[in-house]
């Protein structure tokens, strides 16, 4: 199996190698790809690897190749790898609302996959983990509508966010990402503003979720909000149901739903928190309640690892899900 990371020096780039050797993923070539950091190396199940032009890689002929390089990269070069025969999948926005390319999390729809996907797009962090919890509640239930806030890690921005934050927290001077000091502060701004008044973030929540769970009636209004966290989103969901819910069935379907822990004994003050998500690839769910404004309404907290179940694990997911179900194999060439 051969396997470009386009990226492979970013954060979710070597999120993506990290998450690859802990899954052992089958890689017997790996083919890391960088358009700054050519001739750099990056370590892979203890070997150093070089960097490599989009160019070389390319003419490699990868199996699978997971992108996280931006979306002028991906709309360029996509393509380019597809037509090799590579199933690419890319962790941009580039292809997401494109009705032709699937937007996947194998949890939730994995089964839209077929053998003619050459290019499968990853959703966004945000939308990933709150789908995930979704999902369960959304087949017993359906669901009317969600009202969501979130509260977002500077990683989700990059490195240079990060940097930002830790130069604040020591008092050094230093570039700054965001309009504002993102330390002891929050910032209701992620991603850029649209005319209608919503960010790209938040607009990613409304049409990400729809086309995932295949319901464009789905009726959803988010605010998107940055935290000075580094590991780890976390949302605050208002999800009004179809029909009436058990609480207690509610908390057996969460239990039992794949990639979800159910953390929510609050009489011991347990709840999810990004302390707890971070290096980890699950979603955590807690904070269960009954929405007593009005019926068939519940409010659920939801935690998980940006750069791992939101960003390079979801992107694996999808790949060994290709190979399980015979939709992906190494090619000869």
């Amino acid at each position: 199996m051969r396997v470009a990371v386009v990226g492979a020096t970013g954060m979710v780039g070597r999120k993506m190698l990290q998450v690859m050797e802990e899954r052992s993923f089958p890689v017997d070539v790996l083919l890391p790809v960088g358009q700054s950091t050519v001739g750099q190396f990056v370590e892979f199940n203890g070997t150093k690897v070089e960097v490599m032009s989009m160019e070389r890689a390319l003419e490699a002929a990868p199996d699978v190749a997971l992108f996280s390089a931006g979306g002028s990269t991906s709309t360029e070069w996509a393509p380019r790898f597809a037509a090799k025969g590579t199933t690419v999948i890319d962790n941009s926005s580039a292809w997401r609302m494109d009705k032709d390319k699937k937007l996947v999390v194998p949890e939730v729809n994995g089964e839209v996959l077929e053998l003619s996907d050459r290019i499968i797009a990853n959703p966004n962090c945000s939308t990933i983990q709150m789908v995930v919890a979704l999902k369960p509640l959304y087949d017993r239930y359906g669901i009317r509508r969600l009202i969501i806030s979130t509260y977002q890690s500077v990683s989700g921005t990059g490195k240079a966010a990060v940097e930002q934050m830790e130069d604040e927290r020591a008092g050094r001077e230093g570039k700054k990402v965001y309009p504002y000091m993102i330390d002891k502060n929050c910032i209701p701004h992620c991603d850029v503003f649209l005319p209608n008044g919503y960010t790209k973030e938040e607009m990613k929540l409304v049409n990400e979720t729809r086309k995932i769970l295949g319901d464009d009636k789905l009726s959803v209004t988010a605010t998107a909000v940055r935290v000075p966290v580094d590991g780890g989103h976390s949302e605050s969901v208002n999800v009004e149901f179809n029909e009436e819910f058990d609480m207690e069935e509610v908390r057996s379907l969460l239990s039992h739903a794949p990639g979800v822990t159910l953390v929510d004994e609050v009489a011991e003050n347990r709840y999810p928190m990004p302390l707890y998500g971070k290096d980890t690839d699950d979603v955590y769910v807690g904070r269960l309640r009954r929405d007593e404004s009005q019926g068939k309404t519940l409010n659920m907290w939801i935690v998980s690892d940006n750069l791992r179940k939101g960003a390079a694990t979801n992107a694996i997911q999808i790949a060994e899900y290709l190979i399980e179900k015979h939709l992906l194999k190494p090619r000869k060439v």
